[in-house]
């Protein structure tokens, strides 16, 4: 049995990561601002109240963790804002980069003692960071926050490599959730995260 750490777990691809883990008998614990009905009826380890831009909140998540291992960490929390160039708004911009950049790099940061050899991290990134996919333009604060999110993932590699700890950065997909207003075209979160698992395992 594994144990997992989810961030963003109360809805979306974050609460899918907790059901399928948890069904496959992983140890789960979610981490959330505010925890969710359908969390709670996962019967996993809810870490509520947990805003990850807030140091003193990072404080806290440690103090509850103490040094419990974690055999794997998801980073999926996000947010998105749509932000066209005739209608920047400068502090969405920036709140994404907090929470989708910044918040996953000093999470990882001060979990390093609760990981080992044969750890792994996943961070959920988009094609919508990607430079070479990017042919429609706008979203400004997410397409950068998600770029800044690889560039992370990519440096983290390199630098937890010594301590035999994997990093792996993952697209989930078009997925149906509330963050892009269920779209139609968009793929289920149990497809999604069915894949998922499946490239974290490999």
């Amino acid at each position: 049995m594994a144990t997992v750490l989810v961030t963003g777990a109360n809805r979306g691809i974050g609460l899918e990561y907790c059901r399928q883990l948890s069904i496959r008998g992983d140890h789960v614990i979610a981490v959330c601002r505010k925890a969710s009905r359908e969390l709670g009826s996962l019967g996993v380890q809810i870490e509520a109240g947990i805003e990850l831009t807030e140091a003193s909140a990072l404080d806290e998540l440690m103090s509850r963790l103490q040094s419990q291992c974690l055999d794997g960490v998801i980073l999926n929390a996000g947010i998105l804002h749509s932000n066209a160039l005739n209608n920047l708004d400068v502090e969405a911009i920036r709140q994404q980069f907090e929470i989708n950049a910044l918040a996953p790099l000093r999470l990882v940061s001060a979990l390093t003692s609760n990981l080992s050899s044969g750890s792994w991290i996943a961070l959920m990134t988009s094609r919508m960071g990607s430079i070479a996919d990017n042919s429609s333009g706008g979203s400004y604060g997410y397409r950068m926050s998600k770029a800044a999110l690889n560039i992370a993932g990519k440096s983290l590699a390199i630098d937890l490599k010594p301590q035999g700890i994997a990093v792996v950065i993952l697209h989930p997909g078009l997925v149906a959730t509330r963050m892009i207003n269920y779209n139609p075209s968009g793929i289920s979160p149990q497809q999604s995260v069915e894949g998922l698992l499946k490239r974290i395992d490999a």
